[in-house]
C-alpha cells in the first residue's frame, strides 16, 4: 500500500499517535532514508516550478506541539526556497473580520508551479470557533459546505492539495510545552494560551474528527500521520509530498527553439573579445 493509502483518514476513528503505521519501524533508518526522498522531492519540485501550469498545496493542521513548523522547516528544507510559498495563519485581524473568512486564505494560494505550504489553515475558522460554542448547527454544516467548494474549485483550476492531521498524544504535547519552559532557546514559542487549548482537548478533538467526517473528499482527501515521533512525522509527510508529485509527474517544458542549432552557433561564435 501506497502512504497515501496507509494515512488516509477513514470514518472509524484515528490512529494512535505513537503508531507507525507504514514505512521505518526505527529513527536510523527513517533518517537514513530522507536525504533519498528529499532528492527526489527536489528534482520533482524543480520540474513543477519549470512547468509554471499546476501548483500543490500542502495542509497543515494539528494540535498545539504537533509539529507543523518542524515538518516545515526538516521537510520542505529539502527543496528550493525559490519554489515554496509558506503561509502562517494566526488568529484573524480586525481588517480580516469584515471579509469572508476564505478571503485571507485565497490572497495565500501558491502561484502555478509552486508547492504552497499553510501552517494552520481555513480549517481553524471551523475549528475554534466550534470548540468556543460560536459556531454550530446550520452554520457549522454551511461552512463545511463552503470549504468543499472552495477546495473543489481549487482541484478544478490545477492545484492538488495534500491535507494533512498531525495527530499527537496530550502526554507528548505535555513533554514539549515542558521542553519549551526549560529551555531559554525554545521558550519564545510557549505562550500562556497553549493551556487554555489543553484544557479543551477532549472538544478540539471532537471538532477535529467533525473536520475530517465532512471534509475528506475525493477532491482533497485528509491524511492523518502519527505525530508523537518526530522523525517519523517528517518521514510520513515527506513520502506523502513525493508519491502526490510522483502522480503528478511535471515535465520540463520544451524549450521552444532548435538545440541542435542553437548549439552549433554557440560553436561557430567568435570568442568574446
Amino acid at each position: 500500500m501506497t502512504a497515501r493509502e496507509v494515512f488516509r483518514a477513514v470514518s472509524g476513528g484515528l490512529p494512535d499517535p505513537g503508531d507507525r503505521p507504514a514505512g521505518p519501524a526505527k529513527k536510523s533508518k527513517a533518517l537514513g532514508e530522507l536525504p533519498e526522498l528529499g532528492a527526489e522531492l527536489d528534482e520533482l519540485q524543480e520540474r513543477l516550478f519549470a512547468e509554471s501550469d499546476r501548483r500543490v498545496l500542502l495542509v497543515l493542521q494539528g494540535m498545539d506541539t504537533s509539529g507543523k513548523g518542524g515538518t516545515v522547516r526538516h521537510v520542505l528544507g529539502m527543496v528550493n526556497p525559490q519554489g515554496v510559498r509558506y503561509q502562517a495563519f494566526k488568529k484573524p485581524t480586525a481588517a480580516e473580520r469584515r471579509h469572508h473568512f476564505l478571503w485571507r486564505v485565497r490572497k495565500a494560494l501558491p502561484d502555478p508551479g509552486q508547492i504552497g505550504v499553510f501552517d494552520r489553515s481555513h480549517y481553524e475558522d471551523v475549528l475554534v470557533p466550534r470548540v468556543l460554542g460560536q459556531l454550530a448547527g446550520p452554520e457549522l454544516k454551511q461552512r463545511y459546505r463552503e470549504i468543499n467548494a472552495f477546495e473543489r474549485e481549487l482541484a478544478d483550476t490545477g492545484t492538488t492539495l495534500v491535507k494533512v492531521f498531525l495527530h499527537i498524544s496530550p502526554e507528548e504535547q505535555l513533554r514539549r510545552l515542558r521542553a519549551r519552559l526549560l529551555d531559554p532557546a525554545k521558550r519564545w514559542k510557549y505562550t500562556p494560551a497553549d493551556l487554555e487549548a489543553r484544557e479543551r482537548w477532549h472538544d478540539y478533538q471532537r471538532a477535529y474528527r467533525g473536520v475530517l467526517r465532512q471534509t475528506s473528499t475525493a477532491a482533497a482527501p485528509w491524511y492523518v500521520v502519527p505525530a508523537d515521533r518526530k522523525w517519523y512525522r517528517n518521514w510520513a509527510v515527506a513520502t506523502l509530498l513525493l508519491e502526490t508529485l510522483r502522480e503528478l509527474a511535471p515535465a520540463y517544458p520544451d524549450p521552444g527553439y532548435d538545440v541542435a542549432a542553437q548549439l552549433a552557433e554557440l560553436e561557430a561564435a567568435k570568442a568574446v573579445p
